[in-house]
Order: C-alpha cells, then sequence, then structure tokens
C-alpha cells in the first residue's frame, strides 16, 4: 500500500481508514494523503483507467425509444 501526499498544505477531510482496492482487492488507505485514492497506488489506479480506455468496462445506455411515436 503506497500513499502518496498531495500537493499543497490543504487536505480535505477525509476520515483515514483501510479500504479494500477496487483494482487488485489489496488494502488502500482512503485518507486525503492518497492521492490514489480509492486504489492502493499510480499503477492500479492507472491499470483500471486502461481498462476504461480500452472499453473493457462499459456504461449501459438506456434502451433506445421512439420519441416520436410518443404522444
Amino acid at each position: 500500500m503506497t500513499a502518496m501526499p498531495t500537493a499543497g498544505t490543504d487536505l480535505p477531510d477525509i476520515p483515514e481508514k483501510t479500504v479494500t482496492c477496487p483494482r487488485c482487492q489489496g488494502p488502500s488507505l482512503y485518507a486525503a494523503r492518497n492521492r490514489f485514492r480509492p486504489f492502493c497506488g499510480e499503477r492500479c489506479k492507472l491499470g483500471d483507467l486502461g481498462q476504461w480506455a480500452s472499453e473493457a468496462f462499459r456504461v449501459a445506455a438506456p434502451a433506445d425509444t421512439d420519441s416520436e411515436n410518443i404522444q
């Protein structure tokens, strides 16, 4: 688990706790000083971004509705 401080001195008021990293399922520090939260580190954050960019993850689109037939 790698927690990197954020730039600047004004960190948001987020209570620190340990959560499960959504990418590797390992422990992750969920705190203002972990700039990769909710991920455990940069590798997991970038890996997740890569999955979205390659369209391995998708958000379902609503079913097509024919607005001309709606009265």
